[in-house]
């Protein structure tokens, strides 16, 4: 079986999560005999090569469209539904944000995407999406595709909730490296270091995270590159820390390992989250985590984790604070290193798959 990773263009030179995911997903496919090709959504595609297409984040419509439209391999769909309206509504700030205030999040996602042509960070591929807006694109792609992949039965229900379209599903579990986080660390861990292994952006929440922990009892450190087009909101960041916060730029996954080994707590107070992919490779190397109460986490995670409320510091700092304190669950450990793997990622992947190719 031959399949193409059509994914977004900044994929490498702004990475993320999704980064991960897709990297990880097709290592293992490999090993599974599935040869993966990695796409970037403006690069031209032999389509006629490849058994299935795997598209990643129907957030981005206009990426799928153009492809959907000139192919007739069949394809599936990890959605990677994300909800920015209420940072890009209440807290994003200058005219943008007043602009975005008055919009659903449809159509602040519609206009995102207009600005990244107007910017010529993205390509205009196909008018379709210009005549059929964010919604209808998405209900396009949603109708069309042989399967959805999405990361947790949460994510599936609000993808059915807001664009009124069941399609057939398989849940695919984001994962981990088990051969790099493990719990077999002798490390003593500092109850007073607290690590937030995130790009640093708006939606991660590093402000609030900031205000909660300035001038603190705590060491703060703060690992990941400014995402794109938010160089502002990094230089706020570093205006306002104080000497307890540390920023480190984006390091491989291998230079993480002595972070997660010392710190006691490992934070996400994004203003939403599908998974928190450091969060689950933290928990696997005895972090107790502290994670936001919006989004899809909260499947992965259920009472293992802390909660905090993204839009209020005291929250965020009273969660650190209760995780700093907390008796870290083994059990847990265990459970992530044994069923949250990259591996088992690809496995059920492959499954999901041959509904679709005959193998």
């Amino acid at each position: 079986m031959k399949v193409a990773f059509i994914t977004r263009s900044s994929l490498f030179s702004s990475s993320g999560g999704d980064t991960l995911q897709v990297l990880n997903t097709a290592k293992y496919l490999e090993e599974l005999n599935v040869a993966v090709d990695i796409k970037l959504t403006h690069e031209k595609i032999t389509y006629d090569e490849y058994d299935l297409l795997h598209f990643f984040s129907i957030i981005r419509p206009a990426d799928i469209l153009p492809h959907i439209q000139k192919s007739k391999t069949p394809f599936v769909v990890t959605p990677l539904l994300i909800d920015y309206s209420e940072f890009d509504k209440q807290y994003r700030k200058g005219i943008t944000g007043k602009i975005f205030r008055f919009f659903s999040p449809d159509q602040i996602e519609y206009l995102k995407t207009m600005a990244r042509w107007t910017r010529r960070q993205q390509r205009l591929k196909s008018y379709v999406y210009l005549l059929k807006g964010q919604r209808n694109s998405i209900q396009i792609v949603l109708k069309k595709a042989a399967l959805i992949l999405p990361n947790s039965e949460l994510e599936y229900g609000q993808l059915t909730r807001t664009y009124a379209i069941a399609p057939p599903y398989n849940i695919i579990l984001n994962g981990i490296e088990p051969r790099l986080f493990h719990n077999a660390s002798t490390v003593e861990k500092d109850k007073c270091m607290v690590v937030c292994v995130a790009r640093i952006e708006g939606l991660k929440n590093q402000i609030n995270l900031i205000k909660a922990l300035n001038n603190s009892e705590y060491q703060l450190y703060l690992i990941g590159n400014p995402a794109t087009n938010q160089a502002t909101y990094y230089d706020e960041c570093r205006s306002l820390a104080a000497k307890n916060i540390h920023f480190i730029h984006h390091i491989r996954q291998e230079e993480l390992i002595p972070y997660y080994q010392k710190a006691k707590v490992h934070i996400l107070p994004s203003w939403f989250e599908t998974c928190g992919l450091s969060s689950l490779e933290a928990a696997a190397m005895g972090c107790n985590v502290v994670i936001t109460n919006k989004g899809y986490a909260s499947e992965y995670f259920k009472h293992h984790a802390f909660y905090c409320e993204p839009s209020s510091p005291g929250s965020i700092k009273e969660a650190i604070f209760n995780a700093s304190n907390g008796t870290v669950c083994t059990k847990f450990q265990q459970k992530i290193i044994a069923d949250f793997t990259w591996q088992n990622t690809a496995v059920n992947t492959y499954k999901a798959y041959k509904k679709i190719v005959p193998v």
